[in-house]
């Protein structure tokens, strides 16, 4: 089994660039109908996905709507997508190979409530282009890590020869990388649990307060009408004293 396995490393680290360049500037500035938003997103995101999904589109219509029906994408207007739209979709579609809907969900709500088509604070173009900024510059991290895990690897069964040992070193740097990964899921997946525990703490906060709120409101006007209660018995009471003492 001859695998050529610092060659896919390579086109795999090209591909990585290619999937980071795209900038704010590189998304239309205008409202996009949603053929536009799937043509826009395959020909920026093509090369990140398997051979054997080549035939598949990055993003369907069908996706694209249960994004935007399930509150994880803000819906269209007027069936039109913004750039702000296209740079969420960015988000989902990298979040989606190892997320499930609800944590991307979780993870995503708090960015489009807060900072998304507003004017006076940050946005979420701002926000896009921070991560991607900064994201970029971890790049060479990575590919140093990625490079050394291939090296690490190659070391393992080194008293085996030819096809088998090849194959096992192969099966070496694949577990490196998913251990690795299912780390990192990990933590992602804890970090998505205490965001998701603090939302519901505050919302559930919120809505405590509300109904102290309304509580006290109720309270406020139910003592109201007692005082105008009182007053209207006052009222009545010096009524019939005056015409008593006529």
């Amino acid at each position: 089994m001859k695998i050529n396995t610092e060659e896919i490393l390579n086109e795999i680290i090209d591909k990585m660039q290619d999937v980071m360049k795209i900038r704010a500037n590189d998304i239309p500035n205008i409202d996009l109908y949603m053929d536009q938003v799937t043509t826009f997103m395959d020909e920026k995101l093509r090369s990140s996905i398997r051979k054997g999904d080549a035939a598949e589109n990055i993003l369907t219509k069908t996706m694209i709507n249960n994004y935007a029906k399930n509150d994880l994408l803000p819906p269209p207007v007027k069936k039109k997508y913004s750039r702000e739209h296209m740079m969420v979709l960015i988000f989902i579609y990298y979040f989606k190979s190892f997320l499930t809907i609800n944590d991307i969900e979780t993870l995503l709500n708090p960015i489009t409530e807060e900072y998304f088509g507003v004017d006076d604070k940050l946005k979420v173009t701002d926000i896009y282009e921070e991560i991607l900024k900064y994201g970029a510059l971890e790049m060479p991290a990575l590919e140093t890590d990625l490079r050394n895990t291939y090296e690490a690897a190659q070391q393992t069964f080194s008293d085996v020869s030819d096809e088998d040992g090849e194959y096992l070193r192969l099966f070496s740097y694949i577990c490196f990388l998913s251990y690795d990964v299912f780390v990192k899921k990990m933590l992602i997946e804890r970090l998505l649990d205490e965001i998701g525990e603090k939302r519901q703490n505050r919302e559930e906060a919120m809505k405590k307060e509300k109904e102290e709120q309304q509580k006290r409101e109720k309270e406020e006007q139910k003592r109201e009408k007692e005082e105008l209660k009182r007053e209207k018995e006052e009222q009545k009471r010096e009524k019939k004293n005056k015409t008593t003492e006529k």
